[in-house]
């Protein structure tokens, strides 16, 4: 059973999210605002937070930012709106998933238990000390990235991301095979997840962006010349 927190001002989204979720056995707690939400954060442990964008008091933005501050909960947005922009400043500040209303319950909850099973704690044993692939470095068991020694900050899908494509360097994966290995749901149709979290890497690599290679009609890799 995982323990979720449901943002939204919408009673009717809210009831349906509770419905299914306490359906197939998890715990259900709600807020009508990002106020709300960042409170219920500092006061009680969840698996996952369910986050609404536009709200009054707080949005769903703002209050991400605040639950970060006390707490390293997974947090999947929801939105009326779909526009690239939303999910790239949503990505920027933190979240591990998007999904644009009106969603399926059955689906929500699908990535929602990949995103749990993914933030689980890992062996150390199974994690490489350090990855080092030409100025990137990688120390894995603190999740930390180095660019000419220099430590760059990195969201946890983007840090995901590029530990994938670093660990398999040299091998091109599909946006579909990419989002089964680091979003780790099946594919839904909506592969510029991948492309948006790939301009944010670039970004944060400076000079050696072109170290993430796009591979014309199929994907990308990770190759250093």
């Amino acid at each position: 059973m995982h323990k979720i927190l449901i943002v939204d001002d919408e009673p009717g989204i809210r009831a349906l999210v509770r419905e299914y979720a306490e359906f197939i056995g998890h715990s259900v707690t709600e807020a009508e605002d990002g106020m709300e939400a960042v409170t219920l954060c500092r006061d009680n442990d969840f698996d996952i937070v369910f986050m609404d964008i536009m709200m009054p008091r707080m949005d769903g933005f703002s209050a991400c930012k605040e639950i970060r501050k006390c707490k390293d909960v997974p947090v999947l947005m929801l939105s009326a709106r779909g526009e690239e922009y939303d999910k790239l400043f949503g990505f920027e500040v933190g979240i591990d998933d998007y999904v644009v209303k009106p969603f399926s319950p059955k689906e929500l909850m699908a990535r929602a238990n990949a995103i749990i099973a993914r933030c689980a704690p890992k062996s150390k044993e199974a994690v490489p000390e350090l990855l080092q692939i030409g100025s990137v470095s990688i120390d894995a068991p603190g999740r930390n990235v180095y660019v000419d020694g220099q430590k760059v900050e990195l969201t946890t899908k983007e840090y995901d991301l590029l530990y994938h494509l670093v660990s398999n360097k040299n091998t091109v994966f599909s946006r579909e095979q990419l989002l089964k290995a680091v979003w780790g749901y099946d594919f839904f149709g909506d592969d510029r997840t991948v492309d948006t979290h790939v301009r944010m890497l670039r970004s944060s690599l400076g000079k050696y962006r072109d170290y993430i290679v796009t591979i014309r009609g199929v994907g990308y890799k990770f190759e250093v010349q």
